[in-house]
């Protein structure tokens, strides 16, 4: 072992259980309830130094493992399955070194987790790689929370050469020689940035959508978010598979959104668009555009920075859904799709020319493909998982450590904020929103600063 390097000594980790105020909806399912794992990993030091990490996130199993074929809770067994396995294969492995070093050794056997549950119970569908990942990222952040922690920095300074010595070739293979990661990630965060507002398919957009109020106190309906928080960046879901709907949709919400500023004296915000794979193919896209553009006029479609995957994720399974033509108008990028580098190089042949980042994949992963991302030119962002407490700061920041990342997603305040309430006082101005822009300033404490 280096005098930097750790090894782990153990691994506990719960859940946790909460409602969501509203309902959100994704891929065409209304989700009303989030189930948080928590994860604490103890490391020591070849010194005998011991230090204790936390790491936390969603499960979202809507997300990562979509089906037609089995209920949510069927799902939800399954990802609970997997972290049992995953936190014996981390207890268990025996490794030293960096918290990239160990996890990026180890995910190979991560994986086989997923293949493992899907003989055992004989399922008709395999547990996609992207729901190990997901259960795997709570441990990989606990991971580097402790190193952080054992070393008294904060992480993103424990990327530098004095700590892990490997250029990205060795994670990342050819191509990457001589470039190190600490090229691509800064070791401070941004003081300050403009948070993306969620306006989900099934949210109010005006005061008359508002057919079922819900009465605590937070706002009802768009103009009211937009009023309350400041708001600059908005993240529209559509559903992709009612093309009249989506251009009406973007136009209703655009139309909210002008009014709002104008009353404001704002003269400046962006959109996002989220069709969560649903488009059936890329000339669904094309016509949409079409369509959004004599609703919300050529200006206000400016507006939008870019465009969220928007055919399914199985990019290999449709080689047909090319975006070169619809990435000529607005930057097109992956979300589901994006699981390691071979993916991220297929995404760019097929005409992507951006990725959405998520902590929920692992912060080993993620700042890994940040690093390729940066290098070949494409446009960044971060997505939350509606995320919320300690899962929200360790993806807040890593939004504010990757440079070229414009803003932040955070929607757990609008669908889930009892989760947030006991952080809100240790982190002023990260989980209640005034300006249109958090706080990321406060992103520095040891570890990944959370806990």
């Amino acid at each position: 072992m280096r005098s930097t390097d750790i090894r782990i000594r153990d691994v506990y980790f719960d859940y946790e259980d909460f409602r969501y105020r509203a309902p959100i909806k994704f891929g065409g399912v209304a989700l009303d309830r989030v189930t948080i794992l928590n994860v604490r990993m103890e490391v020591e030091s070849g010194a005998g130094k011991t230090a204790i990490g936390f790491g936390s996130m969603p499960l979202g199993n809507v997300w990562a493992f979509p089906s037609r074929v089995f209920t949510y809770d069927q799902t939800l067994g399954a990802m609970r399955y997997l972290a049992s396995r995953v936190a014996g294969d981390y207890k268990l492995c025996g490794l030293s070194g960096h918290p990239i070093d160990i996890t990026h050794r180890l995910e190979p056997e991560l994986l086989l987790a997923g293949d493992d549950f899907t003989a055992l119970h004989q399922w008709q569908e395999p547990v996609p790689k992207l729901a190990v990942l997901v259960v795997a990222s709570a441990f990989d952040a606990a991971l580097h929370d402790a190193y952080g922690k054992l070393h008294g920095l904060n992480c993103f300074r424990t990327y530098s050469r004095e700590f892990l010595p490997n250029d990205l070739d060795h994670y990342l293979g050819a191509g990457f020689e001589g470039l190190h990661l600490s090229q691509f990630v800064t070791e401070e965060p941004k003081p300050r940035m403009p948070l993306y507002h969620l306006v989900g398919a099934l949210d109010p957009v005006t005061p008359a959508d508002v057919t079922k109020p819900i009465g605590d106190g937070l706002p009802e309906h768009l103009a009211e978010w937009i009023a309350r928080d400041g708001l600059t960046h908005l993240k529209i879901k559509l559903n992709g598979d009612d093309l009249r709907w989506d251009a009406d949709r973007v136009a209703a919400v655009h139309r909210v959104t002008e009014e709002a500023q104008r009353k404001r004296g704002v003269t400046k915000w962006w959109y996002s668009l989220d069709f969560n794979e649903r488009c059936r193919d890329v000339n669904y896209l094309l016509d949409f555009i079409l369509l959004a553009k004599l609703g919300m006029s050529q200006a206000g479609f400016e507006r939008v920075q870019y465009i969220e995957q928007p055919t399914a994720r199985d990019l290999k399974a449709h080689p047909e859904n090319k975006m070169h033509a619809v990435a000529k108008q607005v930057p097109v990028v992956i979300d589901e799709s994006l699981l390691d580098l071979e993916s991220l190089k297929l995404s760019m042949e097929m005409g992507y020319t951006g990725v959405a980042f998520k902590a929920c994949k692992g912060q080993t992963q993620t700042l890994l493909l940040a690093a390729a991302a940066q290098k070949y030119g494409l446009f960044r962002c971060v997505q939350d998982l509606t995320c919320v407490g300690a899962s929200l700061i360790h993806s807040a920041s890593i939004a504010a450590h990757v440079p070229g990342v414009a803003a932040i997603e955070s929607n757990g305040r609008q669908y889930c904020p009892v989760a947030n309430e006991p952080w809100k006082s240790k982190f002023p101005g990260v989980f209640a929103i005034t300006d249109g822009t958090m706080n990321t300033a406060v992103l520095n404490g040891p570890g990944l600063g959370a806990v």
